[in-house]
């Protein structure tokens, strides 16, 4: 059975357009997927400290029960993507960029060694390349511009660990008004139509 990350930064909840679209998303799916949720503001990552980052840099055998403790926040999120076939994420735009907590949850990813490793050619990511499905909910018009920092930055980190197949779903627009947000809305279902029978391909 195929089986699907979903994680939400939304600190509306299930009431954020990000987090209904991704659960819209995962409605269209076929039968026989099985599905996880990370729900990053209910369970937020605190801020990386150095700490932290000396656990995971500890052999495992050598660590002390606070070590083992913090290492742990990685080493599942490392392993809840390692385990997931497609990955759905859903980012709101905060003050222009993603919401602090994907971000604490990207810290716990990006590992030297274990979701990526530097070369003398650069960087090169070890994950598994899978489907990853971006639901981008903006109050304004942002795509394609300058003000758009989300995208750069999602294409740069998920690619830097390995993933590139990567599918931007965009709803913007969405404080501009009723017909604004009923416009954006209803584009992002028609790519939701196109884009979930793709996953069992």
């Amino acid at each position: 059975m195929a089986h699907v990350l979903v994680i939400n930064s939304s600190i509306s909840g299930d009431k954020g357009q990000s987090t209904q679209l991704s659960q819209q998303f995962l409605a269209s799916l076929p039968a026989g997927f099985s599905t996880e949720t990370l729900d990053l503001v209910q369970d937020s990552y605190p801020h990386l400290t150095m700490t932290e980052m000396a656990a995971w840099m500890t052999p495992e055998s050598d660590r002390s029960d606070e070590q083992k403790a913090l290492a742990a926040l990685s080493d599942q999120a490392v392993a809840q993507i390692k385990k997931a076939d497609a990955i759905v994420i859903g980012v709101p735009m905060y003050n222009f960029g993603i919401p602090s907590q994907l971000k604490a949850y990207f810290d716990r990813l990006a590992r030297a060694g274990v979701t990526f490793k530097y070369t003398e050619s650069g960087p090169v990511g070890l994950l598994q390349d899978k489907p990853v499905f971006i639901f981008a909910t903006r109050g304004g018009l942002y795509q394609g511009t300058a003000l758009d920092s989300q995208t750069p930055f999602l294409n740069t980190i998920l690619n830097f660990m390995g993933l590139k197949d990567l599918n931007f779903i965009y709803a913007e627009g969405l404080n501009m008004g009723p017909e604004s947000a009923e416009k954006a809305l209803s584009a992002a279902k028609a790519r939701i139509a196109e884009l979930a029978p793709a996953v069992a391909a």
